[in-house]
């Protein structure tokens, strides 16, 4: 398990089913630049699988959303796979309004999300 050194990136974590990235915290405007990064850092080993577990991530806003969007965009363009999963309701209902709940693979819980 590698450290990421930014705080919204708390772990990275290469299991054998795909990659884990867990996120902390609020992602927002003020963040969402740095997590693009940190992401990217992130496919370009060009895991089969991403998941992002959205557990310990306590709000988001639309560049946040707009981020994991520019991120699964990547993803499917060398034909990966990406899924969130245990997002608190919340963070859920920021994915509904905006209907990007119809267009990622939600899961309930990690496990789940890497059989995406």
């Amino acid at each position: 398990m590698a450290k990421a050194a930014d705080p919204i990136v708390k772990d990275i974590q290469e299991r054998a089913e795909g990659t884990v990235v867990v996120l902390v915290g609020e992602i927002d405007y003020n963040h969402s630049h740095k997590l693009l990064e940190s992401l990217n850092t992130v496919i370009e080993r060009r895991p089969a699988r991403l998941v992002i577990d959205l557990a310990a991530v306590e709000h988001m806003d639309s560049s946040g959303l707009g981020t994991l969007v520019r991120i699964f965009q990547q993803v499917n363009g060398y034909k990966g796979k990406m899924a969130l999963a245990a997002m608190n309701n919340r963070v859920r209902n920021a994915f509904e309004i905006t209907r990007l709940d119809q267009f990622f693979a939600i899961r309930p819980t990690v496990e789940e999300a890497l059989q995406v």
